[in-house]
């Protein structure tokens, strides 16, 4: 009966976090976590936020609330890491972020009291990496998923440095974001919880742009200027940690640094590596055999176990051993490259670049075409009965054979589309 409360206590917000492209699959565990994020009342309110960013006034109309009190509850979850509040024109502009990249994390990124964090860290657990069905739906959904490898910059070659945009750079990032805030590795906190933490650097999750300045304002994050940025990037790059980035060209919001052993994505690019759960980046390493002397590092190193050691089949010597390259896990990180010793391993441009999707509001609206839920990006405002009935349209359309909607999918990634989000911000 209790768990039956609680289920509807929660199933409206669950609904709501669902209509946009990264949600979360009902389950026991995920209202549980609810429950120790946002009171049940918090959670009838959220469920009656618009996806697209709203005011103060655009909330009280939808909790029929005063400003004032409409004000103080949104003030209240921003504080809670809950919604992420920013300054335009003199007004706070607020926006629910997504469970992953977004408040799950928040949550664990400081120190707090007002939340139990073990039992927290706990549901995390069993709901991401022992239940499953969360990190399947968030990372092999779709062709567009929502983050990208960077690569290692010491290990680029002269020539590799060419070929390296901007965008492809964490130092870029860093270099012109503006703001920069690091908070605790939500990954790493939670498996100390449970006793399995690697000793990788904790204070090391790196947030940009809009989302810093929010997390910033409310202590979930510290503000570090270009240098500490940096600095943090090199701490990264010298425990070999994997840097996973917005899914984005501009105004990067989010740089983990990842370990293979805590981290959700790296988890995932080892369960679902055929699903393409991670954007790699435009590296491919090689093997040089003839340089090869299996010692192993390239094996060690990589995060998502793409190197094995095989027989070199070598006559003269039997027990020989060489690395080979699984391109199909590959991110493409380079790391394998810095553990080498013996200039065995080399990266390679990919014959044809990965697209990376121009900003947010792009990177939505692909993965919401290819996963069938653009008409709760377009109707947006479910009063109007009008407004419904489109949705339900669009819906259908939404549901034709794959192979329409493939067609759709690749009309929508287009330039076309690209230079209308330039100029009108959705």
């Amino acid at each position: 009966m209790a768990h039956r409360t609680l289920k509807t206590g929660y199933s409206d917000m669950v609904k709501r976090l669902n209509r946009f492209p990264q949600g979360a699959p009902p389950s026991e565990l995920l209202y549980k976590i609810l429950n120790v994020l946002v009171t049940k009342e918090e959670a009838t309110l959220i469920a009656r936020l618009p996806i697209k960013p709203f005011t103060a006034k655009k909330a009280a109309l939808n909790w029929k609330k005063n400003l004032t009190e409409s004000k103080k509850i949104l003030d209240t979850l921003s504080e809670k890491g809950l919604l992420i509040d920013v300054e335009q024109n003199g007004e706070n502009i607020y926006t629910l972020p997504p469970p992953m990249a977004g408040f799950f994390e928040f949550s664990m990124m400081r120190i707090r009291d007002d939340v139990d964090q073990k039992i927290l860290a706990e549901l995390f657990y069993q709901y991401l990496n022992v239940e499953e069905d969360f990190v399947r739906e968030l990372f092999t959904r779709g062709d567009t998923q929502l983050g990208r490898t960077f690569v290692n910059e010491p290990v680029l070659s002269n020539e590799n440095a060419l070929h390296v945009l901007d965008y492809e750079r964490a130092s870029e990032v860093i270099k012109t974001a503006t703001h920069m805030g690091v908070g605790i590795c939500y990954c790493r906190h939670k498996m100390e919880h449970l006793g399995k933490a690697c000793d990788a650097p904790r204070e090391i999750c790196m947030t940009f742009n809009n989302v810093a300045a929010s997390l910033i304002k409310h202590d979930i994050a510290r503000q570090v200027d270009v240098k500490e940025g940096m600095d943090l990037l090199q701490q990264a790059y010298d425990h070999n940690l994997v840097q996973f980035g917005e899914n984005v060209r501009e105004s990067v919001n989010f740089i983990c640094n990842c370990c293979g052993c805590c981290c959700e994505a790296m988890i995932a690019a080892r369960k679902f590596a055929v699903l393409n759960p991670i954007h790699t980046t435009n590296f491919i390493p090689e093997v040089i055999t003839e340089k090869c002397t299996g010692c192993g590092k390239c094996v060690e190193i990589c995060p998502v176990e793409a190197m094995t050691l095989v027989s070199a089949n070598d006559p003269d010597m039997p027990g020989r051993k060489i690395a080979v390259l699984n391109e199909e896990r590959c991110l493409g990180c380079g790391l394998c490259v810095k553990a080498c010793n013996f200039e065995a391993i080399k990266l390679n441009p990919r014959p044809s670049r990965v697209l990376t999707p121009l900003n947010g509001a792009h990177k939505a609206v692909i993965m919401a075409i290819e996963r069938g839920k653009l008409q709760d990006l377009i109707f947006d405002n479910r009063v109007l009965w009008n407004h419904r009935a489109m949705a339900a349209v669009l819906g259908v359309i939404l549901k034709l054979p794959p192979l329409k909607q493939a067609l759709a999918s690749q009309q929508f990634k287009s330039r076309y589309l690209e230079n209308l989000i330039r100029r009108v911000k959705v």
